[in-house]
């Protein structure tokens, strides 16, 4: 309990010590206007309150991410759980931070079209890509697993469920933001916290189970996992959300676009990361608890994660209360597979230019989105899985040298987004070597040596092409003023 107590005591502190010198790095303005009064539309850019951002923000972030990648990432042992913790503080946070904030600055845009600005028209080309494809593969992995905990709690056929949440999610694609995802998220929200916080009291209160039981401080530093998968650098495509997730890069700028101040950017976006991270390491410390360790918890999942959900949520907290606890876990993907969708049709309609205030040019572009999304589903949820993971890094370190680049131009302190930039390239291209399913299935040690060095000639390229452009290319006027200032 103690281990567990102090690495949630650590997400607090950063959001309090840490999150308050990014946001002083990147240096808010309490006067400037945001978006969701200069741009208000009535249905993407409208103005909400601070608490009712941040939970919709946590809600878009927080799908099945934070509960299964932290249930996979526990095969490892506890040394997931300091993944969660350093990745979410030093590296998540700061990315949700900065895909937010940079959005507000720039009128509320996507990321695409943020990586375009600062790292130049192939990276946004190629953001593009893969931002649309990764919100397709979430889309359908954020229905596929709702439909499969439903269908197990009420015996009915998952493709009615997978029909159902399909025409739930057209409709909150296409509606204004604050008829549906304003007003019922923040209550989803509420039961999101019961739940987390229900099952972590009542583990903690458990005569039949003790939090991290027979694990000691060197065990966080040992790769424990019995099927003899390496923990490098696999445990960091594991446990994406709850940690450092691409996917957020793609969530931000809708709430950027709901902002009423920039002083708010910390809470919601800095904030709303810390929150997540704390849903992982209940996960996390779940899966390692509830089963008596490494090996039980192989045998308890039995090859999907939403086992371990189940049992553990009926375990703890009783029929009724495991009832609520998994319902907030069906909910937790549902309500992030629709803004998903949402996301990947604004970021086509900035792509072809195409204003959203008009209902049959929001189902010109979700219609065909959705059409791609049901034959994905067609496809194993284990292959699609696989693919999100590595697009949603991929995506990640986009987003960080996107920001890590803003920052060099501003001549502020940018290694608070380089380094995590670098470290998660790594990750990344050493992923990509070495897998032998998706990549080209080198030996380890090759392909740590091959990516250290891709990581270093990106990072010198990206430093070396941005600190030479000073205020070169800046196109929005306000941020040539604030340039001005600081000079």
């Amino acid at each position: 309990m103690t281990w567990f107590l102090l690495c949630v005591g650590l997400l607090i502190c950063g959001y309090f010590i840490y999150g308050a010198f990014v946001e002083k790095v990147f240096g808010i303005s309490t006067q400037r206007q945001t978006p969701a009064y200069t741009h208000t539309d009535g249905v993407d850019f409208v103005p909400m309150s601070k608490g009712k951002v941040y939970l919709i923000q946590l809600l878009n972030i927080a799908g099945v991410g934070p509960i299964f990648g932290p249930i996979l990432g526990a095969l490892y042992g506890p040394a997931a759980m300091l993944w969660i913790v350093f990745g979410c503080v030093f590296a998540g946070a700061v990315h949700d931070y900065f895909s937010g904030m940079l959005s507000v600055r720039n009128n509320g845009q996507s990321v695409p079209n943020l990586a375009g600005k600062y790292l130049g028209k192939n990276a946004k080309h190629f953001m593009n890509f893969f931002a649309i494809i990764l919100l397709l593969l979430v889309g359908v992995v954020f229905i596929s697993a709702p439909a499969g905990l439903l269908s197990k709690l009420t015996g009915f056929d998952v493709a009615i469920f997978v029909g159902i949440i399909f025409c739930y999610y057209l409709i909150a694609t296409i509606v204004p933001i604050d008829k549906i995802i304003g007003r019922f998220y923040p209550f989803f929200g509420a039961l999101l916290v019961f739940m987390s916080l229900g099952l972590t009291i009542a583990l903690m209160l458990s005569s039949e189970h003790t939090m991290l039981p027979g694990f000691e401080i060197g065990d966080f530093f040992t790769n424990l996992n019995s099927n003899d998968m390496p923990l490098w650098p696999a445990l960091f495509i594991t446990i994406a959300c709850g940690a450092v997730s691409g996917f957020h890069a793609t969530q931000s700028p809708l709430m950027a676009r709901c902002v009423q101040n920039e002083s708010n950017g910390r809470f919601v976006f800095f904030g709303a990361m810390i929150g997540e991270g704390v849903i992982a390491l209940i996960w996390c410390a779940i899966a390692l608890s509830y089963f008596g360790g490494v090996e039980g918890l192989n045998a308890g999942m039995a090859g999907n994660p939403a086992n371990v959900v189940y049992e553990a949520s009926n375990g703890l907290l009783g029929t009724f209360g495991g009832f609520l606890a998994i319902l907030g876990v069906i909910v937790l993907p549902i309500t992030s597979g629709d803004t998903a969708f949402r996301s990947a049709r604004l970021i086509l309609a900035e792509f072809f230019n195409i204003k959203q205030v008009a209902l049959p040019k929001r189902l010109l572009l979700a219609l065909p989105l959705f059409a791609i999304g049901a034959m994905l589903t067609q496809v194993d949820f284990g292959i699609i899985w696989r693919y999100f993971g590595v697009a949603n890094q991929t995506t990640a370190v986009l987003m960080l040298w996107t920001a890590a680049a803003y920052l060099l131009r501003h001549n502020k302190f940018h290694w608070i987004c380089t380094v995590p930039a670098m470290f998660m390239t790594c990750v990344v291209i050493s992923f990509m070597l070495n897998s032998s399913t998706l990549g080209a299935g080198l030996p380890m040690v090759v392909s740590t040596v091959a990516g250290m060095v891709t990581t270093f000639i990106i990072a010198a390229m990206i430093i070396i092409k941005t600190k030479g452009k000073g205020d070169i290319d800046i196109d929005d006027d306000e941020e040539k003023v604030e340039l001005a200032n600081e000079l």
